[in-house]
């Protein structure tokens, strides 16, 4: 139903107004609204820079988008590194449409105009959130619940921070706090996230939306000295065994295992990812930044690819324009299709506990054993948690080259 619904809406921005002359959306400063339920919209901005191009904001990131087409009375914006889209009509220079991830049979509604504000204030704080939150989401559901940390810094009104999981972090979060009320977004062109929350100097009690097909509770308390398990911790070997083994193909059909030369007597860091994960793009980035700088050291990556694309040419589609826009070097192999669950991840990879998070990276020295397994990512927006993750990660390193 919802793939038909998007081949209508396709098909009615594309033909219904076909005698209509062609429009371009003016340049300038925009604000965008995602509507993720019948009360609360997500709002983030862009700046058309030029008629085929424009920056996101979130916080400190810019994200460019340089793929904008016109057709008739309507724009279409391809997320640049993801598969969403966002087509829209152009009506006095206002934009109305939708936001859609075909591969997931998602649609949210979408709106924009001229506005250089995220949030509207109407009053004046009435706390500051600055400081760390001890969090739990979903806290009466045990299935559902978990942990979190929250980080934030105010100014005024405006709140800049993430929220941290054991599986990695919300990444670059923007909003306000007005009298008591708390808003937070971002937008990354694969992820809507809108937190709301009603807060005082110790406490939130808020409600969580990613996009319009999932939502759930939230409360938080002030803890300076909170911290989250080990994220080195939490997956780990079975007994009986010590190193891993697979064999996943590349794009161009060949059989990839760690047995292969390129492997022997090397470090070799496994990256379990998908290109739809936004945590595990923030950590191809970085390790894009790292294999540049050290791969004649001795050092190898590999990347273990779990997509919901319904077929291989779909994922490897997926895979190649993600080695394109950031300059992977490194092998991506494609260990699934179909299906992100991470139960059926694990089962490609027997000798694990279990797969809890896209991204996991597996360290593995140079005599094939595993010697560490890091759940999650903490990307730049965890900011000092972030260099310490380096930090950690670049001694570890070292630590096996040198053996």
């Amino acid at each position: 139903m919802r793939h038909i619904l998007m081949l209508l809406i396709l098909s009615f921005l594309l033909s219904c107004n076909a005698e209509k002359k062609e429009q371009k959306l003016e340049l300038g400063v925009y604000r965008a609204d995602l509507l993720v339920s019948k009360t609360e919209t997500l709002p983030f901005n862009f700046e058309l820079k030029t008629v085929h191009s424009l920056n996101m904001f979130n916080a400190e990131e810019v994200i460019e988008v340089n793929d904008i087409t016109y057709k008739n009375d309507s724009i279409f914006i391809q997320m640049p590194i993801f598969e969403g889209v966002i087509a829209a009509k152009i009506e006095n220079n206002k934009l109305n449409g939708h936001f859609i991830i075909e591969g997931k049979d998602r649609i949210v509604p979408f709106k924009a105009e001229k506005k250089e504000t995220r949030f509207d204030v109407s009053a004046t704080s009435k706390a500051n959130v600055t400081g760390n939150w001890e969090t739990v989401f979903s806290p009466n559901i045990e299935a559902d619940r978990y942990i979190a940390k929250g980080i934030f810094k105010q100014n005024g009104n405006k709140i800049l921070g993430t929220f941290r999981t054991e599986t990695g972090d919300y990444r670059y979060l923007e909003g306000v706090l007005n009298g008591n009320e708390m808003k937070l977004s971002t937008f990354d062109g694969a992820h809507a996230f809108l937190f709301t929350a009603t807060v005082t100097d110790s406490t939130m009690n808020g409600m969580f939306y990613s996009g319009n097909h999932w939502k759930e509770p939230f409360v938080a308390k002030r803890n300076a000295n909170y911290e989250l398990p080990s994220a080195n911790e939490l997956t780990f070997l079975k007994e009986g065994y010590d190193s891993l083994e697979f064999t996943f193909p590349d794009a161009n059909g060949n059989q990839i295992s760690l047995s292969d030369d390129r492997f022997k007597n090397k470090v070799v860091v496994v990256q379990i990812m998908g290109t739809w994960c936004p945590n595990c793009l923030d950590e191809s980035k970085y390790y894009v930044d790292y294999y540049k700088k050290n791969k004649n050291k001795g050092v190898e990556f590999v990347a273990l690819a779990f997509e919901y694309a319904k077929t291989k040419e779909k994922a490897f589609k997926a895979i190649n324009r993600l080695q394109e826009k950031i300059g992977i070097n490194y092998p991506i192999l494609l260990a699934q299709t179909g299906t992100t669950d991470k139960a059926k991840a694990q089962e490609k990879l027997p000798m694990l506990n279990h797969v809890l998070s896209y991204p996991t990276s597996v360290f593995i020295d140079k005599k094939g054993k595993v010697r560490k397994i890091h759940t999650g990512f903490n990307g730049p927006a965890t900011g000092n948690k972030y260099l310490e993750f380096k930090t950690e990660f670049e001694g570890f390193l070292d630590l096996l080259l040198n053996e």
